[in-house]
């Protein structure tokens, strides 16, 4: 069973609970909530660190991090039945934090529902569909983000490390006009838009770092004739996403927490949803009527988006389900497509939408646990297939920003959507 999660429990504790800022005032009682919980924890207050975990998850409802800190505290505090039924639900939802490798939570395995709780862990990491192969290149720098699908079936990726643009192996852009390479799209004139972002992961960022903006490639000439950059704002931004509205770019500031409307004959930027509206907000698309953006934020969760006067609804969940961690999110009929790297294992899931539109009846895993995967970030839908970038690397820059030798090049897996 190759789960890969050394040393996990401390990666939640350190990074989604002490690091890291979360904005939107939504959160601010998650924060507050997390802070209380580490200080419990390092003064190994754990009647103190329960109550605080508690708080977190009722600012949260569902969050798996904060599931698993509440069954961490309730296991530090001497209640290992009640961070077993924690363990159990996380299960169901189909999230693992590594909890039977963890010597904090030895005093479980005495229980006699251990046994049945590790055979669920095991049968989590048993793959889970059938890709083929649609593109495979030898650059293990490159590191894949952004994909799109052109009307001829040539598949295009954006590099985050290298900053470049390719059309299956050939090179169109080497960065000279953008920077990493995020989302991309194709509009119905067969330009290609992307959203592109100087990072630090982008090899020589330089004085770039933290600028951001919204591209437009004419495909036939390789030339950049749209190089529209959003205004600087307080604090960091990304554009990380984007959909194509008519004359209008949607796109999420996955930094920021905000949604922004592009405008292409003006050139100008207005927001939907304003900035710290939203945790960190991904994938995004449409609604079949087109007056609706489904939104993925990354720590909060699915939301409805109306384009008319921008108020958000949170999508409402079936017992069993998360939509915690969700990159890329894409629609296939009445199924949204959503690839959840934020959660272990990492997955695609189609999430089948009620007739409100404002509710998930069922999901289903369409891909887990492949032999390919490593760290799966954004697709596109093409008819009844799914094409997704299943090794993006993201998981392997160091806190230096290196990458290790010996990566895989990029791998395009295409996946069908109805024969699951």
């Amino acid at each position: 069973m190759a789960k890969h999660l050394t040393k996990l429990f401390r990666y939640v504790l350190a990074a989604a609970l002490a690091a890291g800022t979360v904005t939107g005032a939504f959160a601010d009682d998650y924060a507050d909530a997390r802070a209380e919980l580490v200080v419990a924890y390092q003064a190994q207050d754990y009647d103190a660190m329960v109550a605080a975990a508690g708080k977190s998850l009722e600012a949260r409802p569902g969050f798996p991090g904060a599931l698993f800190n509440l069954a961490l505290a309730h296991s530090l505090n001497d209640n290992p039945a009640a961070s077993l039924r924690l363990l159990e639900s996380l299960l169901a939802q189909g999230v693992d934090f590594g909890a039977d490798e963890m010597e904090e939570f030895a005093t479980l395995r005495e229980l006699p529902e251990w046994a049945a709780y590790t055979q669920g862990i095991e049968a989590l990491y048993e793959p889970v569909g059938r890709a083929s192969v649609a593109l495979q290149l030898d650059d293990d720098r490159f590191v894949p983000e952004g994909i799109a699908i052109d009307a001829g079936g040539n598949i295009y990726l954006g590099s985050i490390h290298r900053g470049e643009l390719r059309r299956n192996a050939e090179l169109l852009s080497a960065r000279e006009k953008h920077w990493s390479v995020f989302g991309m799209r194709f509009d119905e004139h067969g330009n290609l838009w992307f959203a592109s972002a100087a990072v630090a992961q982008l090899s020589n960022v330089g004085d770039d770092l933290g600028k951001t903006g919204i591209f437009r490639m004419d495909v036939k000439s390789g030339e950049i004739d749209v190089a529209a950059l959003l205004p600087e704002a307080d604090g960091e931004q990304l554009l990380g996403d984007l959909v194509i509205d008519g004359n209008t770019i949607l796109s999420t500031d996955s930094l920021g927490g905000a949604v922004y409307r592009y405008d292409i004959d003006s050139g100008e930027f207005d927001a939907i949803i304003e900035r710290g509206g939203l945790g960190s907000p991904q994938g995004l698309v449409l609604d079949s009527s087109g007056t609706h953006l489904y939104v993925a934020d990354y720590i909060g969760g699915l939301y409805r988006v109306s384009l008319g006067d921008g108020k958000r609804a949170r999508i409402r969940l079936p017992d069993g389900v998360t939509d915690y961690g969700i990159d890329g999110l894409y629609r296939h009929g009445s199924e949204l497509i959503a690839i959840q790297n934020g959660i272990r294992p990492h997955r695609v899931v189609a999430y089948r939408l009620g007739d409100d539109g404002l509710s998930v009846t069922s999901a289903r895993t369409l891909a887990s646990n492949l032999e390919t995967f490593d760290e799966p970030t954004l697709g596109v839908v093409r008819g009844d297939d799914f094409y997704f970038v299943a090794n993006s690397h993201w998981n392997r820059f160091d806190a230096e920003n290196r990458l290790p030798e010996g990566l895989s090049g990029p791998i395009i897996l295409k996946l069908g959507l109805t024969s699951q």
